[in-house]
């Protein structure tokens, strides 16, 4: 057994529901939410109450005044701070919610804080979990950009299984480990010591999860700074490796790191049908600039490049071979394989990996256009600068971060 297939703890015992955009996905969770009875985990990297969200927000202030333990974490570049409305409502409702790694005056200035909670993870009461690239957000609505002519496009799955404890160890952990933090800032030693001791006995914890009657088999791969730097790259590397006749990759900041793009090339060389479906509107400087000053290279391997054009894309899945699928929150970019945690479901089964493939090979079909390689060659100068500028950025704050891609 090879280095990379020595990760896997794929188990069987799961039932998946595969979400597709924020309508889809808070309607499964705000179900969950209400018909909950002891605790809720909730991370997130946006946490915005404009339209639908607010439907999530007040969901979890019901379940808190309802006796639930609820615990909320939103990241602070992406959530940098709560409406005092709604905070007050948290609050006040026995919500206990963090902003996590606030970015202080100096801001995104010093590199260390580029390493950010992007994952987007839910448990409830130890017997259903989400998972996904779906903030809680609108999908018809964008802080930057305000409303928008059509939904984001997006994917999260909803799970009842074996991992379902995966995720509610990982997700409590974490919730002690920023209480500790909290209490060394307050220089109360005692109770930080005794919030770090809470962390190690939530890792040895055995809650009661209820077996679900699926059969997929699934597992929790996650990407931090200490323990699982590299596991979500090492995912998608086995199963590129792996390919036998087709993958299809939806991504919407894409900026693989040398071992991927040579394993996406090596898969199209020997005769895999590679497709890739990345952002097709500008959204930010780097990302999509950068992304672009790879295009030529795999234009030339034979791999099929579409940019997704109604609106913006935020997913982050793929399916290999018609069995092998994953959804999550990491982005192919180094802020997601690097820098950020992460979080996304690795799934072995057929008919789970079938309805993401028809979602995706829609999309490409109706909501794309797909890269001409000969046009891509004769964009103009100005375009191959901002392509060259971005890309040279993005090295530089990897340098910064002490980081090589």
């Amino acid at each position: 057994m090879n280095e990379l297939t020595s990760t896997s703890q794929l188990r069987a015992g799961h039932e998946l529901q595969l979400l597709q955009g924020s309508a889809a996905f808070f309607d499964a969770l705000n179900q969950a939410l209400d018909a909950s009875v002891r605790e809720i985990r909730l991370e997130t990297y946006i946490l915005d109450a404009h339209g639908s969200g607010e439907r999530v927000v007040k969901a979890l202030i019901r379940a808190a005044v309802r006796g639930v333990s609820v615990y909320l974490v939103v990241d602070g570049v992406g959530t940098p701070a709560l409406p005092p409305l709604w905070a007050d409502q948290l609050t006040s409702s026995g919500v206990q919610w963090r902003i996590f790694a606030p970015l202080g005056r100096l801001g995104l200035l010093v590199p260390s804080r580029w390493r950010r909670l992007h994952r987007k993870l839910c448990v409830v009461d130890g017997w259903v979990a989400f998972c996904g690239g779906i903030n809680l957000l609108d999908d018809w609505f964008d802080p930057n950009h305000g409303d928008l002519h059509a939904p984001r496009f997006d994917f999260a799955v909803r799970v009842c299984g074996p991992l379902v404890h995966d995720v509610h160890v990982t997700m409590s952990q974490f919730w002690w480990r920023l209480q500790a933090a909290t209490l060394a800032k307050e220089v109360d030693w005692h109770g930080a010591w005794e919030a770090l001791q809470q962390a190690v006995q939530e890792a040895r914890s055995h809650i009661t999860v209820e077996l679900s009657a699926g059969s997929a088999q699934a597992e929790l791969v996650l990407r931090d700074n200490l323990r699982f730097r590299t596991r979500i790259e090492r995912a998608y590397r086995q199963a590129l490796s792996d390919a036998r006749h087709d993958i299809i990759l939806a991504n919407a900041y894409f900026l693989p790191g040398r071992k991927i793009r040579k394993s996406l090339i090596h898969a199209a060389q020997r005769g895999v049908r590679v497709r890739l479906l990345l952002q097709g509107r500008y959204e930010y400087f780097m990302q999509y600039h950068a992304a672009h000053a790879l295009y030529a290279r795999l234009l030339d391997a034979g791999i099929e490049i579409y940019e997704y054009t109604p609106s913006f894309l935020h997913a982050k899945v793929a399916v290999v071979d018609g069995r092998w699928s994953t959804v999550g929150s990491s982005n192919m970019d180094p802020l997601s394989l690097l820098l950020a945690r992460e979080a996304n479901v690795v799934i072995q089964d057929a008919k789970f990996s079938s309805n993401l493939e028809q979602a995706l090979v829609s999309a490409m079909e109706h909501n794309a256009h797909r890269v001409n390689a000969s046009q891509h060659a004769q964009r103009g100068l100005r375009l191959k600068v901002f392509e060259a500028v971005a890309y040279m950025l993005m090295r530089v704050l990897l340098f910064l971060n002490g980081k090589r891609y």
